[in-house]
């Protein structure tokens, strides 16, 4: 492979992967918090009863 077309894709990959950390990151702590678990458990009713956001 030529070193440029290596310096290049070496490149491209560390800012898609510095793209990509902080979406990830800010999903993964997000959604969970907005739910108030995470979206696999089941929901446990809180003490005021059920919620809806609409």
């Amino acid at each position: 492979m030529h070193p440029a077309l290596s310096l290049f894709i070496r490149q491209y990959l560390w800012v898609l992967c510095a793209a990509l950390v902080p979406v990830v990151i800010t999903a993964f702590l997000s959604i969970p918090l907005s739910l108030g678990s995470h979206p696999g458990e089941p929901h446990q009713p809180d003490a005021m009863g059920y919620r809806h956001m609409t």
